[in-house]
């Protein structure tokens, strides 16, 4: 989360003037180059807070719950690519944040989480509102820091940035006595850090020639290569790598959710997205690919299926930066550590100097016939459906705005209908999928980007999950925009009980039960969300004919603040293409059962 103007540092470290611990943090996030942070004052973190009010380079947003303001940094960090900070008081502010922290470390977003901690001497004796933080996020960080030392504050806030923002992207706790904050002293801000055992070969390291002219070798024997990239290539800033890479080697190119908007959806030699709802084609191609190249992506479940049915015929490269992912969900042949903005920067400077293209038409017709055959569709003949309003919302926006999403039927169906060009354009949480990030994450990205339109694509039980962050919308005026596309039921929960339990609903209807909302039955549609936006001094309005969603869309988009558009949709159709767990991808469901 840096300003856009170069910070100056100097070259030796530097003593500041005597000031309270919690002006120290503060000093240190503005040298780091933090304009904005998201944070919930409590007792533990009122110093901090304080402190914040004196600074003149930070903005503090107040979210309406330490959740909603952890996902707003996300949003502004997804958005960015640059770590953004969420701050909240100990205990049950803190826990607060430990979804989002844990979403952070599932996507590999760089986080600094801050919270506030009770006087030391309390510590390990249950004191009000006290958690041992530190312990209970370790499995969910790249690294978690108690400041027990006030000398150590700006040390550990410089190494927190550089780890969240080096190597494979992550969360970083720093977690704060009171004491420690209010401790008054000169501190030194250092210019440098050292920490042993993560250095270049861990934040950077790069692959040998040798290995990635094997790979431009195993390309040119290829007759069905596929080229199956993921999140780590826009975590590495790495898209225009891979475009060149994959023009210069004339490679399909598949990729996970993570990854969309890296290649563009509409280049010739995309498959779009593969994996459980992803394109037919993508899904095939991977399946009957003899080389498979897999950059900067983990073998996620949700991609492989049933993993010994996965590219069973396939040589498999896999590049990436973390070495544990190597060989960790599938056996690989050619594991390649190595930053993925270098092995594609070099795999091209190779290619131009020793690489013979292989000819792949044939493999590109029988892909292309899968594309033609087995596009994603749905039925236009009933009631406005989720795929077309996003399809339509695609049309209004010219596929130009950043979109978030909720987490369920509406989130795949974004993916599939909105053709993303673009990075850090689809922000969703992907990993741990959690409900209730779509809005708190849209007004993140819209304060990282104030000039560009952002809109919240989400399922009415999701939006309930953060709904009070439209306060925090309309009170710092943030023009974030939500489309809330409204089944009263959890769609994608309803779907597994349509295929997999008889249509057996546990717990999955949102409204009366007796009297199922639907756009034929307006009076059971519960809650009245424009009436709750109205209630938050949101505008919003309510589309039911499809007559009216273009201009309802519109309206939207042009409206001069945050705004809720709420479009009636029926809770009956089920998300497809889908693999259901524990097959493969020839076994994909295509058409409803």
């Amino acid at each position: 989360m840096k300003s856009d103007k170069a910070i100056e540092f100097p070259e030796q470290d530097e003593i500041g003037p005597e000031m309270k611990g919690a002006d120290v943090l503060v000093a240190s996030l503005e040298r780091e180059g933090v304009d904005v942070v998201y944070a919930y004052p409590g007792g533990a973190s009122m110093e901090l807070h304080q402190a914040l009010t004196k600074s003149e380079k930070i903005r503090t947003i107040l979210p309406r719950f330490e959740q909603g303001g952890g996902f707003m940094a996300h949003g502004h960090a997804r958005s960015t690519g640059k770590a953004s900070v969420c701050m909240a008081t100990s205990g049950p502010g803190a826990t607060n944040l430990v979804t989002c922290i844990a979403d952070a470390f599932m996507d590999s977003v760089p986080l600094v989480a801050i919270t506030g901690q009770v006087y030391q001497q309390f510590i390990g004796k249950a004191a009000f509102q006290e958690t041992d933080f530190y312990g209970m996020t370790l499995p969910i960080v790249k690294h978690s820091y108690l400041v027990l030392d006030k000398d150590d504050l700006p040390r550990v806030v410089k190494e927190a940035f550089h780890i969240a923002q080096t190597g494979r992207p992550g969360p970083v706790v720093i977690d704060i006595p009171k004491d420690v904050q209010q401790a008054v002293y000169a501190p030194t801000f250092p210019a440098s850090i050292d920490l042993p055992g993560y250095q270049g070969d861990v934040t950077h390291p790069e692959a040998s020639d040798e290995e990635l002219s094997e790979v431009l070798r195993l390309i040119e024997g290829a007759k069905r290569p596929v080229l199956y990239t993921g999140g780590g290539i826009i975590s590495a800033e790495a898209h225009l790598e891979l475009r060149e890479f994959a023009e210069l080697t004339g490679l399909p190119v598949a990729s996970t959710l993570m990854g969309i908007g890296a290649f563009d959806a509409q280049h010739p030699q995309s498959l779009y997205w593969f994996g459980m709802h992803g394109t037919v084609a993508g899904n095939w191609a991977v399946c009957d690919s003899d080389l498979l190249i897999c950059a900067g992506a983990r073998f996620d479940d949700r991609i492989t299926g049933k993993v010994d049915k996965f590219a069973p015929d396939a040589e498999i490269v896999h590049i990436d930066i973390d070495v544990s992912e190597h060989n960790k969900n599938k056996r690989v042949q050619h594991p390649i550590h190595s930053d993925i903005k270098y092995a594609l920067s070099r795999l091209s400077e190779l290619a131009r100097k020793d690489f013979k293209k292989p000819d792949l038409s044939e493999w590109f017709t029988t892909i292309n016939g899968w594309k033609e055959e087995h596009p994603f569709s749905y039925d236009k003949s009933g009631h406005i459906t989720q795929q077309e309003a996003i399809e339509t919302l695609y049309e209004e926006t010219n596929g130009e705005a950043i979109i978030t999403t909720g987490v369920g039927q509406h989130q795949m169906w974004t993916a599939q209908f909105y053709k993303f060009r673009e990075p850090r354009t689809y922000i969703s949480s992907l990993g741990l999928g959690t409900m209730g990030f779509g809005l708190p994450a849209a007004i993140g990205a819209k304060v990282a980007h104030p000039d560009k339109l952002v809109i919240n694509i989400d399922g009415d039980g999701c939006f309930l999950m953060n709904v009070q962050e439209l306060a925090t919308a309309k009170i710092e005026n943030i023009h974030a925009k939500t489309i809330i596309l409204n089944n009263q039921h959890l769609g994608m929960v309803v779907q597994w009980e349509d295929l997999m339990y008889e249509s057996v609903r546990g717990q999955t209807i949102l409204c009366d039960k007796d009297d199922i909302g639907s756009p034929d039955n307006l009076d059971a549609i519960y809650p009245d969300f424009v009436k709750i936006s109205e209630g938050f001094g949101v505008a919003g309005r309510r589309v039911v004919k499809r007559e009216d969603l273009r201009d309802a869309i519109r309206e939207m988009i042009e409206f001069d603040g945050p705004y809720v558009l709420e479009v009636i949709v029926p809770h009956t159709e089920h998300v497809l293409p889908m693999i259901k767990q524990g097959l493969s991808a020839k076994e994909i469901l295509i058409k409803s059962e």
